[in-house]
């Protein structure tokens, strides 16, 4: 069985046609998952391991569970141990909000340390909304897509109401791109109801989770909701526990520290990137190039596609010498073309991405006021005049057409002790964060990789230290006795 992705007026077309038929109560969605042949977007992993892909179908609702329903695609690649290895199954989410989590059992499985791929069933999924399980699409979202796009940063009070108006035409877009009566459903606390009936429909009696970045939040939510069915859960790179709104200031302020270090690296090899030999000339040199495109875009790159450009490579250090290299280019022929990223920003994927990443927000708790977003983006322009705002997704929530009246419980003293894992500069989500959220689990440990700047640790960044702290986690349970730090790379070397 194949899973095609849906096209987005299906999920209105769904729900209305699902309201007309008779439907089974809560053990519907406790049906055994039927397993089959996976979409061609779902890697193969090398034999003899397998995927396999089927799909669940769930309440759009879940306190009418014989209301409309909706399905969920899921992949499995079954352990490769013995029966006596085998530990449950562990599913995974690689973060967004609006990240597909089907490929990824493969993928990031293919990651992860032997012991581990023996012991579990990894267990992709795409959230509701996302990839495969009826994906939604906010249309033009404000202009997002429009390319070149609008200067992001607004710098007078003209360019603030202009940049407040395309928030507005954002949250309009997506009530009518979505339908305005799904977006209190695309929420993260929903698709945390859709993981525990996977487990059910799998026959688990406990949920092992892995969750990175956005996948933190959605397991602390988890365990918020069903701390009784935790099993094994590895929270990386970790969201706080704030408001999506506040989380999104603090990520860019850890932005600007992010670009200091970056500047202060590329200065350090001058002979390498020929963008100066300080800090400062560094700066210089980034704010020709972003100026540059701001007044004469170049082939639909301007100055929003460079800060999207700059926010990508920022997350992690091995992007870092591209990202000199691409500014070095500009400024001596005029071509963005080492800035623009290998995937097209348009394209269906992204356009799905972009939807669900704010649908999900600001599904998850109350948003900001318009005067709070202008009065936060002063405060963020007097740490730096040029600030990188891409990551601000949740400011359209000011103008939604549906707005929750509490924020998504996370978190649960009765769930057993997560493993929380962290770098320690982590710029998309500052360490602080998970800090914070393990207060909210409690027992549970930190485990952060020190003098790193990258973003996702655990089975990405090669840390032996990582890797066999929270493999031993996962295999035996072993928790440890208090929060442990690793040693990590320090910053990337030239190449």
């Amino acid at each position: 069985m194949s899973l095609p992705p849906r096209p987005t007026a299906l999920l209105c077309a769904l729900v209305a046609a699902a309201a007309l038929l008779p439907t089974a109560g809560p053990a519907r969605a406790a049906a055994a998952l039927a397993f089959g042949a996976c979409p061609d977007s779902v890697p193969k992993p090398p034999a003899p391991d397998r995927v396999e892909c089927g799909r669940l179908s769930v309440p759009l609702d879940r306190r009418h569970p014989s209301g409309p329903h909706i399905e969920i695609a899921v992949s499995r690649v079954p352990a490769s141990g013995t029966p006596a290895e085998r530990r449950g199954i562990l599913l995974v989410n690689p973060g967004g909000p609006g990240g597909s989590g089907l490929p990824y059992a493969v993928t990031k499985r293919a990651k992860l340390p032997a012991s581990v791929r023996r012991a579990y069933d990894v267990i992709g999924f795409d959230p509701r909304g996302v990839g495969s399980s009826t994906p939604v699409d906010c249309g033009p979202m404000g202009g997002l897509f429009t390319a070149p796009g609008a200067d992001p940063v607004p710098t007078t009070p003209r360019a603030e109401r202009t940049y407040l108006a395309a928030l507005r035409r954002m949250a309009d877009d997506c009530a009518a791109g979505a339908g305005a009566e799904v977006l209190p459903y695309l929420s993260t606390e929903q698709t945390a109801y859709d993981m525990d009936a996977i487990r059910a429909a799998l026959g688990e009696p406990r949920t092992g989770f892995l969750g990175v970045s956005y996948g933190s939040y959605l397991g602390a939510a988890y365990a918020a909701r069903f701390p009784h069915r935790v099993g094994r859960m590895v929270l990386d790179s970790v969201v706080g526990p704030w408001d999506w709104y506040d989380f999104d200031v603090v990520q860019s302020r850890a932005m600007l520290r992010a670009r200091d270090t970056f500047f202060a690296w590329t200065a350090a090899h001058p002979e390498r990137f020929g963008l100066g030999g300080d800090t400062d000339a560094v700066r210089q040199a980034y704010l020709r190039t972003r100026r540059g495109l701001a007044a004469r875009p170049v082939n639909g790159f301007g100055p929003a596609e460079f800060d999207r450009a700059v926010y990508r490579a920022l997350g992690r250090t091995e992007r870092w010498t591209g990202l000199a290299d691409g500014l070095r280019a500009y400024l001596a022929d005029g071509s963005p073309d080492g800035l623009r990223p290998a995937s097209a920003s348009d394209s269906p994927e992204a356009r799905n991405y972009e939807a669900a990443n704010r649908i999900v927000k600001c599904a998850d708790g109350p948003g900001p006021t318009p005067r709070q977003i202008v009065a936060d983006i002063r405060r963020t322009r007097r740490l730096d005049a040029q600030p990188v705002l891409t990551g601000m997704e949740a400011s359209a929530c000011a103008y939604w057409h549906h707005r929750p009246d509490r924020r998504t419980p996370l978190g649960s003293p009765a769930a057993p002790p997560a493993l929380l894992v962290a770098s320690a500069h982590d710029p998309v989500t500052p360490v602080e964060g998970a800090r914070e959220l393990r207060e909210l689990l409690p027992g549970s440990r930190l485990v952060t990789l020190d003098d790193d700047y990258s973003h996702g640790v655990f089975a990405s960044r090669g840390n032996a230290c990582v890797d066999g702290t929270v493999a031993a986690y996962l295999i035996d349970g072993t928790v440890p006795a208090a929060d442990v730090r690793c040693a990590g790379p320090g910053l990337p070397e030239t190449r």
